[in-house]
């Protein structure tokens, strides 16, 4: 896994951020969603995966907006879904659905996993992810 600032993390996956300081999640040219998910929201998934889920309730913005939106067209679609893991050590102010672009953060990428929108009911979502043969 390599570290990089989330405007290259999604470079790395031909995507292109609407706004680096809000977006978290774009459209791959190779019709994938690229999503920038926090480590510490993982869960314990199946044998051979790696799951992500929360609420977009949690948090609020542009960026919000935009995720929405991006995430119930990829489940909409089984559009597969690529991902960027951030990281913080400040996650009580991630979880009190403060500010985030004021944060300390890294990004890392997995381009060995390709997941999909397995849930999503408007506000909460959860992410499955496999390694690509």
């Amino acid at each position: 896994m390599t570290t990089l600032g989330i405007k290259d993390a999604f470079l790395r996956y031909d995507a292109t951020l609407r706004n680096v300081q809000w977006s978290v999640s774009a459209w791959a040219t190779d019709g994938s969603l690229v999503v920038s998910l926090w480590d510490h929201h993982t869960r314990k998934g199946s044998a051979g995966t790696l799951e992500f889920a929360d609420s977009a309730n949690r948090w609020h913005g542009p960026g919000n907006k935009e995720f929405r939106e991006n995430v119930a067209k990829a489940y909409e679609s089984s559009a597969p879904v690529r991902l960027v893991i951030a990281r913080t050590e400040e996650i009580a102010h991630v979880e009190a659905g403060e500010d985030a672009s004021k944060i300390k953060k890294i990004f890392s990428v997995r381009q060995d996993l390709v997941g999909k929108v397995i849930e999503w009911d408007g506000s909460n979502y959860a992410f499955r992810f496999t390694r690509q043969s």
